[in-house]
């Protein structure tokens, strides 16, 4: 059986909780580069830890509750409207 990190989250206590580098944060959250980054700055995005002195990744459960936080999306062009 393959591990796929993106397909379940850690559960119960005791379990070492995995981390994600950008690209796996991207594909997660739909969101671009820079958008990350200055939603960090905003402290509106989980920041990332340190690998080492170049590495940053996020932890897998801080990004999984933003994510599970956000709103539903509005329909954009409000109630539908039936024609005849």
């Amino acid at each position: 059986m393959r591990d796929d990190p993106l397909a379940a989250s850690a559960q119960g206590p005791g379990v070492t909780p995995y981390l994600l580098r950008l690209p796996a944060v991207l594909k997660l959250t739909g969101l671009g580069r820079s958008t990350v980054y200055k939603m960090i700055a905003e402290q509106a995005f989980p920041a990332p830890v340190q690998l080492a002195k170049r590495a940053v990744a996020w932890r897998h459960d801080d990004v999984q509750r933003w994510t599970s936080g956000r709103p539903p999306a509005s329909v954009a062009h409000g109630p539908e409207v039936r024609r005849s």
